[in-house]
């Protein structure tokens, strides 16, 4: 029983990281930033540069790492090493459950540097493809609440 335990365990978690998985680009509105007043910027994208976005680290992973390091460790012996098994399971699971939600939500982003009307120069880090935006572009910056994303 606990062979298939242990695999059913894993799908949830697999389940569940997927589910935490949100969007950073500039065109992905999230429910609350609809209907709030945005404050817009024009400028010039002066370059863009590809950069990675690392990936969350909610404790989802830990904690389903952790539950299915436990389990697969209990299998191990009887008595007390059969709890020693549970323990030092759970704490690898753990651990490999955090690296796994970190790199299965790890993103590709771009950096637009954008050089504004008002001549300031900004650089935003949203998700995307960096063929998106050119050097030349005229683009678009809004921004609300400590956001700003670049749109055409």
């Amino acid at each position: 029983m606990v062979s298939l335990r242990a695999p059913m365990i894993v799908l949830l978690a697999t389940a569940v990281l997927a589910g935490c998985a949100t969007s950073r680009s500039g065109n992905v509105y999230t429910r609350d930033q609809a209907r709030q007043e945005m404050s817009v910027r024009t400028g010039v994208v002066e370059s863009i540069r590809g950069v990675t976005m690392e990936g969350t680290r909610s404790g989802v992973g830990t904690i389903a790492g952790g539950a299915v390091g436990g389990v697969a460790g209990s299998s191990i012996g009887g008595g007390k090493g059969q709890a020693i098994g549970a323990i030092l399971g759970a704490v690898a699971g753990g651990v490999a459950g955090q690296a796994i939600e970190e790199g299965t939500t790890r993103k590709q982003a771009m950096e637009i540097t954008v050089r504004l009307d008002s001549g300031q120069t900004i650089a935003v880090v949203q998700e995307g493809d960096p063929a998106e935006f050119r050097a030349g572009d005229r683009v678009r910056l809004l921004s609300s609440r400590g956001e700003t994303r670049v749109s055409r």
